[in-house]
């Protein structure tokens, strides 16, 4: 039986915005993707591809256009693509370890949460993480 596994960075990062971009029926339909960069390149630090924005009522500050809030960023490396939660990381960091993906904290002000998304397969779990948060 032949294994295939999707570990290139840019085709997990397409991955990834694809299912948060379609997935509506599961309380998904509150995220965007915002301000792409068609063209990033993966890099061993990992390179910004895009950010998850979700629209907020209320008095937290916003970040993007029209208002979006930005709840994680999306960074592409060679073999994995980092999703850094700038929002609710202790919730993140919780339902990462629940669906089985590897998380660590960043020790910065603020804090963040980092989710490691290293295989094509592991798409559908990180977008689980997303649901989970919101």
């Amino acid at each position: 039986m032949v294994e295939d596994r999707t570990t290139d960075g840019k085709r997990i990062a397409q991955l990834l915005s694809s299912e948060v971009s379609s997935r509506e029926d599961s309380g998904l339909d509150g995220l965007e993707v915002v301000n792409a960069d068609a063209d990033v390149e993966p890099s061993a630090d990992g390179e910004l591809a895009y950010e998850i924005a979700f629209r907020e009522d209320g008095d937290e500050t916003t970040d993007g256009d029209d208002g979006d809030a930005v709840l994680a960023e999306v960074y592409v490396h060679d073999e994995r693509v980092r999703v850094e939660f700038r929002e609710r990381v202790d919730a993140a960091a919780d339902a990462a370890e629940e669906v089985g993906l590897r998380v660590r904290p960043k020790a910065v002000r603020p804090p963040r949460t980092l989710v490691f998304v290293e295989d094509g397969a592991e798409v559908k779990r990180a977008t689980d993480v997303f649901v989970a948060v919101l």
